[in-house]
């Protein structure tokens, strides 16, 4: 297949694009390489992948309307996976016009390059967040997640509804993804697993919100990949069974789909820490601070969807997760 995926020298982005290029898939892969967070750590996973067989790199910014339409005039993609996105809770309460940027504008030019072009899928990155104001666990697609809490999630809530508009429109198969919480090696500054990490090597007391009564789905990237390659391989189709008397959030009359892509397991912050001491062999010293605007005291995934639909349900632990994350953290820094 002949693949875009936006956001490349990304965390998931990078990941997907090593994983598509094992298999045999040809990979555009477009970033702008913003300074959001570090960028020589997108520079050196771009460089990871620019020398592989059936990589090429554009660097545009999706929301340079004319930029993206150079890209998909380049030739017809099979799939397109977005992952480039202004990522970040707490970024969009100080600069919530970057969302609007990249998340709402960015996306239109995506599908508009869909329509315009001919594109077999598109896959896109959503969110937990979505979920909001939601407290009963486990999170579930079918139903409705109408109250977020940051204006992040409101732009990805945003995009689920563009997209649909799209499929229902254009007939473009698209599914929309609700990751939760990922971490990995290779993964982001501004994630909890990596602050803690570079605080604690460092002696530094790292920042615990809502005084650690806090409980995440965190999912590994490796299972948030494959979850990723099963679902561009099955693209969208219109639920016979769906009815706008009672409408399902999750499907449509249209080709339009969303999954949840999480370990299905509410995990203690407390533990999450627990883990990375017991991976670096230090103990952490906690700056416990009051719950952050924006944030929400629990998530977890419902993914029995994924995996009716694709066969796979994501089962990595958090301590083998971890552990992997820091051994790649001290490999790459010399830590």
């Amino acid at each position: 297949m002949r693949i875009l995926v936006t956001g490349a020298a990304g965390f998931i982005g990078y990941h997907l694009a090593e994983r598509l290029l094992r298999r045999g898939d040809t990979v555009v892969g477009l970033d702008n390489l913003n300074d959001y967070y570090d960028v020589a750590l997108k520079e050196a996973r771009l460089a990871r992948l620019s020398p592989q067989p059936g990589f090429s790199f554009a660097r545009a910014n999706l929301a340079d309307a004319a930029a993206m339409g150079s890209v998909f005039a380049g030739g017809k993609f099979d799939a397109i996976v977005n992952l480039a996105a202004q990522a970040g809770v707490r970024y969009s309460l100080e600069n919530p016009r970057a969302y609007v940027e990249a998340n709402l504008a960015g996306f239109l030019n995506i599908l508009e390059g869909a329509r315009n072009h001919g594109t077999g899928h598109l896959v896109y990155a959503s969110t937990s967040s979505v979920y909001g104001a939601n407290t009963a666990t486990p999170f579930r697609e079918n139903e409705g997640a109408n109250h977020p809490v940051s204006f992040y999630s409101a732009t990805k809530k945003a995009n689920e509804a563009m997209a649909h508009s799209y499929a229902h429109l254009f007939r473009i198969p698209c599914t929309g993804l609700r990751f939760f919480t990922v971490y990995g090696p290779w993964g982001r500054p501004d994630m909890a697993l990596f602050k803690f990490t570079k605080g604690i090597l460092a002696g530094e007391a790292i920042p615990v919100f809502n005084r650690g009564q806090m409980e995440r789905d965190f999912t590994y990237i490796d299972d948030i990949v494959e979850g990723v390659v099963r679902v561009i391989d099955r693209p969208a189709a219109p639920d016979p069974a769906w009815s706008g008397d009672k409408p399902n959030p999750a499907t449509s009359a249209a080709p339009w789909r969303l999954y949840n892509i999480g370990n299905s397991r509410r995990v203690p912050l407390m533990r999450y820490i627990e883990a990375i001491e017991a991976a670096l062999g230090m103990k952490a010293t906690l700056d416990l601070l009051p719950m952050q605007a924006g944030d929400v005291p629990a998530t977890e995934a419902d993914t029995s969807a994924l995996e009716a639909a694709v066969g796979f349900r994501p089962s990595t632990t958090v301590e083998e997760g971890v552990r992997r994350f820091v051994a790649w953290y001290r490999e790459y820094y010399g830590k």
